[in-house]
């Protein structure tokens, strides 16, 4: 893990699920009910059992993500994905903040551009913004599933968030909770945040290149 470089970073692009969204706490609590008979089996407390379980399959969808960018197959499956929600629709998923996120944007925005780089589908993207009212600090540079042919581990979204960010690609700073976000910030050439309040791990993070890893997101304007 190499040092990061505050003096380089003059543009900062965002994941989601697990850096702006508090998506893991989320799953658990929707999981838990269903693991509570497995839980009482194994004599275990079942929102534990949720998390580690929720943790645990984190590797096997990255790894779904990386097969499918590689046979080039992302937009295939999130057409198919598009098509499901519409032929069976559910409601729209609970969402909640990272705590302190919202404080964290508000002053970084004041000094750098944001963007936002995601693989999810465009409309939920744009509705987790707007119901948290984020919209305003990224304004069109949103990076959604269906932005580029690629999605991450490919850099294609990297690099086009740094095209509407009017910034190289290289003075970028890629903040995200998984292996996906950190390959795909430094395969574009961007300096890497790993933050461990999603569904990362720090050993992992820190195997992929990570240039700093971090408790939280909201911990980033302590370093920028």
């Amino acid at each position: 893990m190499s040092p990061l470089d505050p003096q380089r970073v003059k543009a900062i692009c965002f994941d989601i699920d697990g850096t702006l969204s508090d998506s893991d706490d989320v799953l658990v609590q929707r999981l838990t009910p269903w693991m509570r008979p497995w839980a009482a089996l194994l004599r275990r407390d079942p929102a534990r059992l949720a998390r580690q379980v929720v943790m645990a399959a984190e590797t096997p969808i990255n790894d779904l993500y990386e097969v499918t960018d590689r046979l080039g197959l992302d937009g295939f499956f999130f057409r198919l994905a598009h098509w499901w929600g519409k032929r069976w629709p559910h409601p729209p998923r609970r969402e909640r903040l990272i705590p302190g996120v919202d404080t964290m944007l508000a002053a970084l925005a004041s000094r750098y551009p944001l963007a936002v780089v995601s693989a999810r589908p465009r409309e939920a993207t744009e509705r987790f913004l707007r119901q948290f009212g984020l919209q305003w600090y990224f304004g069109e540079c949103v990076a959604s599933a269906e932005t580029c042919p690629r999605t991450k581990p490919d850099p294609a979204p990297v690099r086009w968030a740094a095209a509407c960010l009017g910034v190289e690609p290289e003075a970028c700073l890629m903040v995200g909770d998984t292996t996906v976000d950190i390959r795909a910030g430094r395969a574009a050439g961007a300096q890497t945040v790993g933050v461990l309040c999603g569904f990362g791990e720090a050993q992992e993070l820190q195997q992929a290149g990570a240039d700093l890893i971090l408790p939280s997101t909201a911990d980033l304007v302590e370093w920028l």
